[in-house]
């Protein structure tokens, strides 16, 4: 009787365990998930603000097209992800995308002092700035979540659980290059 017990025990521990680990990984794929949901947000202001900032640097700098059918598909793109409801790490490929051709619009606007000069152009700006403020910080604090939970689904022994019941890696936003490129002085 008495190694039943233990038997029984030990059986009851290691489910136990198994819970626990179980839901340690599904605490952090929801906490990428939520992680994502904030940063989407700022990513759809941006994307709402682009036509507008298209069709005033159109307007005046006619050289720029391919750039900003490039910014204007990927929005699209975008977009039409969101609509068809497709995973985080489609919509977070797009972004990375994105966050390399939208800066290269803004700097090369620089050349066409007639856009910088216009009221409307500069209030696009400044929102366009802040909202890149706040994505920026929202991509740390997601990437942080997808880290831990991307860590969490390789070690052991959250590895063996995950692997056995579906959780699959996510995707990480990428830091833009102008970010990556050394300040200069």
């Amino acid at each position: 009787m008495h190694g039943l017990q233990t038997i029984g025990l030990g059986v009851l521990g290691f489910v136990l365990i198994l819970i626990f680990l179980y839901n340690s990984l599904v605490y952090k794929r929801n906490q990428a998930a939520q992680a994502f949901a904030s940063i989407d947000t700022y990513l759809k202001k941006r994307y709402d603000l682009i036509p507008n900032l298209v069709s005033a640097v159109k307007a005046y700098a006619t050289h720029e097209r391919q750039t900003l059918e490039e910014v204007t598909a990927l929005r699209e793109r975008y977009v039409a992800a969101d609509r068809s409801g497709n995973s985080a790490d489609t919509k977070v490929d797009i972004e990375n995308q994105i966050a390399e051709v939208l800066p290269e619009l803004m700097a090369r606007v620089e050349a066409y002092p007639e856009i910088k000069a216009g009221d409307h152009f500069l209030r696009l700006q400044h929102t366009l700035s802040d909202i890149e403020a706040h994505i920026a910080a929202a991509r740390r604090f997601y990437n942080s979540a997808v880290t831990e939970y991307n860590n969490a689904l390789e070690m052991f022994p959250t590895n063996v659980i995950a692997s056995s019941c579906g959780f699959k890696p996510r995707v990480l936003f990428k830091i833009p290059s102008r970010e990556r490129a050394a300040v200069r002085i």
